[in-house]
């Protein structure tokens, strides 16, 4: 009678392990189904990334991405700061320490009618003033360096767009106190 004491004993601690392992197994392999559906079904969203330039234009650029690890996709972007982000889409901006790509392409330095050193977007008698700086005074204002601003002084580099501003400071109003 003690034996089949201690066989019964036996067989409901080997039930018990049983169910339990299966009760185990069964939550892990819900755990590892939820997992697979994650790599499964990636995420798609739509990532916008702001560029700031030192002459003040901003452009975007709107891209879908696809997302099949959070990881990778914070790390592919480490170098941009977050602006805005949601379950659609995630805003990024950066800050550029060149001129834009608009500048280089067409910009020139003028003056404004009101006789503010000025960036256009062309030539400045027949363009759009894209950014302006300062109000010359044009009493202190050398007459050649008039007529170049008039004609307007071409910006391909940031080295132009730094050196042309800190010339014409010297010819800035001081604003009177």
């Amino acid at each position: 009678m003690s034996k089949f004491h201690r066989g019964h004993i036996i067989t409901v601690c080997c039930i018990l392990v049983f169910i339990v392992s299966i009760t185990v197994t069964n939550g892990s392999h819900q755990y590892i189904r939820a997992e697979e559906q994650s790599v499964r079904d990636p995420l798609t969203i739509e990532v916008i990334l702001q560029r700031k330039y030192l002459d003040g234009e901003v452009s975007e650029e709107i891209t879908k991405e696809t997302i099949l690890s959070m990881e990778d996709f914070w790390a592919s972007y480490e170098s941009w700061q977050l602006v805005d982000q949601n379950e659609e889409r995630v805003v990024f901006k950066k800050n550029i320490d060149d001129i834009s790509p608009l500048l280089k392409t067409n910009g020139y330095f003028g003056i404004a009618g009101d006789g503010t050193l000025s960036i256009f977007n062309g030539r400045p008698e027949t363009s759009e003033v894209i950014q302006s700086f300062f109000q010359i005074d044009m009493d202190k204002l050398e007459s050649h360096k008039h007529d170049e601003l008039i004609q307007g002084i071409r910006i391909q580099t940031k080295d132009q767009y730094l050196e042309v501003i800190k010339m014409f400071e010297t010819y800035s109003k001081a604003e009177k106190k």
